[in-house]
């Protein structure tokens, strides 16, 4: 039986994976730089009440690894994201949401101790909160599994 205390814990990861996903969206969006949106996102989203209901409270430091991993080893993810998709669909022609998805993932696989299978287990949850109907997280859950197995195959 699991404390509630890791729980929490966990949670609180999640919740960081799924605002990391949100902050690199909005950085290829609107250009931000990397200290502006994660100053942003520590400031008005970890645990702040909206109208339309409350933030989640995320772990600011699991954030801060997963969005600055993702922009340090951006051309290394791209490029194993890239391998991972059908040539026809280079990242560049991807849905942005997913493209900042597989980036804040690769991060987890390249630069982080995050087990492979836990890491693609959780990102494949935030696809299914950003696509709840749609096929999207099953495409995510091969291209990750194909990126884990370039980044740590000796987790396979």
């Amino acid at each position: 039986m699991t404390s509630d205390k890791g729980q929490a814990k966990r949670q609180m990861k999640s919740a960081a994976r799924l605002y990391a996903v949100q902050a690199l969206f909005q950085m290829e969006s609107s250009g931000q730089t990397v200290e502006g949106v994660t100053r942003e996102f520590e400031t008005h989203r970890f645990g702040a009440t909206y109208e339309e209901g409350e933030f989640a409270e995320g772990d600011v430091d699991h954030f801060r690894s997963v969005v600055g991993a993702a922009v340090n080893w951006q051309a290394k993810i791209d490029q194993m994201t890239d391998r991972a998709l059908v040539a026809a669909w280079p990242i560049d022609r991807i849905d942005p949401v997913l493209r900042a998805l597989f980036r804040a993932a690769g991060a987890e696989l390249v630069d982080l101790p995050t087990p492979p299978k836990v890491a693609i287990t959780e990102y494949v949850d935030v696809a299914k909160a950003f696509f709840p109907e749609g096929k999207e997280p099953k495409f995510v859950n091969a291209v990750l599994d194909h990126m884990a197995r370039e980044a740590k195959p000796e987790a396979f």
